[in-house]
C-alpha cells in the first residue's frame, strides 16, 4: 500500500501554529484598518454558485481577485478559488448578519478568516481533530464530528465543507446532520476533489484514509441524496473539463476540484 506522508508530526503541527497565528494577526490588523477608514469592504465579483474548476486559468484569476480584495491566500492556491466561490455565494444568500459553520475546518484555512473580514461575528468551526475550544479573533473552533454534530436543529444560516468529504465521510449522515442544523432558506455549499475520468487511487491513502476523487456518478448520487434530505442544487450540474489543474504532490494526484451549492428547503 502506498502511504502519503501522514499529517501529524511535530514540524508539521509547529508549522501549522505558526500559519494559523499569523493568519488571524492578519486579519485582526486589516479589520481595525478597514473600520477605521469606514470604507465597506467589496463583495466577491458573481461566480456560478455550483461550479467545476475547468482550467487552471480560472484559479490563477480566482488568486488574481483575492489579492484585489486584500483576503489572505490559502497556502494552497487553487484552493482559493472555491472558497472564493463559497464566500460570495454566503455573502449573496445569507448576508453579513449570518451564522455560518465550516464543518471540518482548519484552523488557518480560508472560510471564516475571510467571513469575518467582511464583518460576520456569528462564525464556528468544528473537526475531530480539535481538542479544547479556541477563539481566534472571535471565531469558534471546537471538537466536532460533521455527520453528528450537538448543534440543535437549525441553528445556521450557512454550513460550507471545503476538501474534507474525500477523506472517509459518510455521505448520507453528513448530509443529513446539514440539512438538519441548517435552517429553512439556508445555504450548503461543499467542495470536494473531483474528475470526470478519476485515476486509480488503488492503495493510496491520507488522512487515515483511502483517497478518492469522486466521479460524475459520485456526484449525480450525491445530489440525489441531498435532495432526499430537502437539499436543493442551486445552479447547473456540469462535470466536463478540459484540464486538470490540481495537482496534489503528496499523492502526485492530478485532477480538479467540484463545488456545490444547496438551498435548503
Amino acid at each position: 500500500m502506498t502511504q502519503a506522508d501522514p499529517p501529524g508530526g511535530v514540524a508539521l503541527a509547529v508549522a501549522r501554529r505558526i500559519a494559523e497565528r499569523v493568519l488571524w494577526t492578519r486579519v485582526a490588523l486589516r479589520r481595525r484598518l478597514e473600520s477605521r477608514s469606514g470604507e465597506p469592504r467589496p463583495l466577491p465579483p458573481p461566480m456560478p454558485d455550483t461550479d467545476l474548476l475547468r482550467d487552471a486559468a480560472s484559479w490563477q484569476a480566482a488568486v488574481e481577485e483575492c489579492k484585489r480584495l486584500r483576503l489572505p491566500l490559502h497556502r494552497d492556491i487553487p484552493k482559493n478559488w472555491d472558497a472564493l466561490g463559497a464566500v460570495g455565494t454566503i455573502l449573496r444568500t445569507v448576508g453579513r448578519e449570518a451564522s455560518v459553520l465550516d464543518a471540518g475546518a482548519a484552523r488557518y484555512s480560508s472560510i471564516l478568516p475571510w467571513l469575518r473580514l467582511y464583518g460576520l461575528t456569528d462564525l464556528v468551526g468544528n473537526n475531530l481533530e480539535f481538542g479544547r475550544e479556541v477563539h481566534r479573533d472571535g471565531v469558534l473552533f471546537r471538537y466536532g464530528d460533521i455527520t453528528d454534530t450537538d448543534f440543535p436543529d437549525g441553528r445556521f444560516d450557512a454550513v460550507t465543507c471545503m476538501s474534507v468529504i474525500e477523506h472517509g465521510v459518510a455521505l448520507e449522515p453528513f448530509v443529513a446532520e446539514c440539512a438538519r442544523i441548517i435552517r429553512p432558506g439556508g445555504v450548503l455549499v461543499v467542495a470536494t476533489d473531483y474528475d470526470m475520468e478519476p485515476p486509480d487511487t488503488t492503495g493510496i491513502t491520507a488522512y487515515g484514509q483511502p483517497v478518492r476523487i469522486f466521479s460524475p456518478d459520485d456526484i449525480r448520487d450525491l445530489v440525489w441524496m441531498a435532495t432526499d434530505h430537502g437539499l436543493m442544487l442551486r445552479g447547473d450540474l456540469e462535470l466536463e473539463h478540459t484540464e486538470r489543474p490540481v495537482y496534489w504532490n503528496r499523492t502526485r494526484l492530478d485532477y480538479t476540484f467540484i463545488r456545490l451549492a444547496f438551498d435548503r428547503n
